[in-house]
């Protein structure tokens, strides 16, 4: 790349705009309709029932943000559309300054809850405050990120070295820029977020981990919300979730289980949405250590199952089956149906490895209870590997319990829930920590210099649609080479009840928008 990219920039859009954008895309994503029926009931209040709860008294430095941003009390400098590919949000354009430095351009007219402006200053000091954490976030760590204002309505970023995705970084809600007197506390003091953010909803109140308080942002930048309040109600249990729409209590249930679709979708009233999330179930197979060293069966285990029968059948159509590790929710990943089972494949290959009637294979498969479609998966998997000769003794307890022992190799198959996307809107972090020869979550035990040469070349490509063509080299390469085996994509489900507005967001990033409203 030469020492000036070319300008990103981007038009300033009206209010809306953006958003308006993104719900059109998604609603051609999930092909229907997202609005319950009614007439908008002015200054509405609103109770939704969340699926994760804070757990770090909303420390925007840790996962909580994500909970902040739903919510939509605060905002970061760039959004994503459909595409993932970066769109304005509080900045309206970026430039490349050098290989190292971009400026973005920030949105005028924009104030924060208590009232002040946003401003280069402003960007510059919650970033700066956010890469000086004992354990920056995910999506900017180990950048060596430094933030400088560049007069009232700018700010310069640098890197350490030179860094293709910056926007993208700066989707993730860790990134989201409050006020300056939320860090009047010092830098080693948790920045408030009560009052201090940019978005639609101004957090008012919480009461620990289980519930919050928001009211509407008269000016917010985007519009006049439609809300005039939201409570929302963090309930772990998705069971109760489920029980909390059907009885009226809230109008937002997110994360319903499969076990409740039926029975949601035949109450009247109640509108039942699903959108593919980026996250893939897998098994993983401990290529370390026999018996999965030899890749003979791995292969055997790969035709034993049915990935379509466990996405349609087991899980009663609440997931996709997976032919590769990415999904429908990105434009890169893979909507190829997977082959069903081949039972005699599966026998060839554990013969050829010495197993048999007289010497079957048997292994152990552990997975956790935390998601409830990981104990129903096990448990056809097992029948599926029985069927082709493999004896299975099923493990559910803790992940935390599970991980030194995962981590360390010393298992035989695991069954992983596991997001693909969970900070920034770019595979390579994923792919780079889960299947390179040295990345720090790579559970399969895989090592392949080939895969990890593709990998390394992400750093230097800039252009969308090549960074995506490497990610589907990436992924055919971990198929051919039997690493794991993608059993099926997850679909979030949220249910709704007199409520319109309301859009579906693969990156469970989005709830609280000024277009979400109540109807009576």
């Amino acid at each position: 790349m030469t020492a000036a990219a070319p300008r990103v920039s981007r038009p300033r859009p009206v209010a809306g705009v953006v958003l308006a954008l993104v719900t059109a895309l998604l609603l051609a994503a999930c092909g229907g309709a997202t609005a319950s029926s009614g007439t908008v009931v002015a200054d509405g209040e609103l109770t939704a029932a969340l699926q994760f709860a804070p757990r770090s008294g909303y420390a925007i430095d840790t996962d909580d943000a994500f909970v902040l941003t739903q919510l939509g009390a605060t905002e970061t400098l760039v959004a994503t559309g459909e595409d993932k590919q970066p769109l304005p949000r509080l900045a309206t354009g970026w430039t490349r300054v050098d290989p190292l430095t971009w400026r973005f351009e920030l949105r005028p007219g924009v104030s924060f809850h208590d009232g002040t402006p946003l401003t280069g200053a402003a960007v510059a000091g919650a970033l700066t405050w956010l890469t000086g954490t004992a354990a920056p976030p995910r999506a900017i760590r180990g950048i060596g990120l430094t933030a400088a204002a560049d007069g009232e309505s700018a700010v310069r970023l640098s890197t350490r070295a030179p860094d293709p995705i910056l926007p993208l970084r700066l989707t993730s809600p860790n990134t989201a820029i409050l006020a300056p007197s939320a860090y009047a506390g010092g830098p080693a003091t948790p920045p408030s977020v009560i009052g201090t953010g940019t978005g639609p909803m101004r957090l008012d109140a919480t009461q620990g981990a289980q519930s919050a308080t928001l009211t509407r942002n008269d000016a917010y930048w985007g519009g006049r919300p439609a809300l005039a309040r939201v409570q929302a109600r963090f309930i772990p249990d998705p069971a109760a979730r489920a029980i909390a729409i059907q009885a009226g209590d809230v109008q937002v249930a997110q994360g319903i289980p499969e076990a409740s679709l039926a029975e949601l979708q035949a109450t009247d009233g109640i509108e039942v949405q699903t959108v593919a999330a980026p996250r893939t179930v897998s098994l993983f197979l401990n290529q370390s250590a026999a018996p999965f060293s030899d890749v003979r069966l791995r292969e055997a285990v790969e035709r034993a199952l049915d990935r379509p029968a466990l996405a349609e059948q087991a899980l009663a159509g609440a997931a996709l089956p997976a032919s590769d590790l990415f999904g429908p929710a990105v434009p890169w990943g893979s909507t190829e149906r997977p082959p069903g089972t081949d039972v005699d494949a599966a026998r060839a290959l554990l013969a050829q490895a010495g197993h048999g009637p007289d010497n079957p294979l048997s292994v152990r498969l552990w997975t956790y209870p935390n998601r409830p479609e990981l104990p129903t998966l096990a448990a056809a998997v097992q029948g599926m590997l029985a069927a082709a000769g493999i004896e299975s003794e099923i493990r559910v307890t803790d992940y935390a319990t599970l991980e030194p022992e995962i981590l360390g190799g010393r298992y035989d198959l695991f069954l992983l829930s596991r997001a693909y996307l969970s900070d920034l809107p770019d595979a390579a972090g994923v792919l780079a920590s889960d299947y390179t020869c040295d990345g720090s979550y790579n559970l399969d035990r895989y090592c392949s210099p080939e895969f990890d040469a593709l990998v390394a070349g992400l750093s230097s490509i800039t252009e969308p649609a090549r960074r995506q063509e490497v990610f589907r080299q990436a992924a055919a390469k971990l198929v051919a080479d039997s690493a794991g085996v993608p059993l099926v994509h997850s679909q979030d489900i949220t249910a709704i009840r007199g409520v319109s507005g309301h859009v579906p967001d693969p990156q469970g990033q989005r709830l609280v928008t000024t277009e979400l409203a109540r109807t009576g």
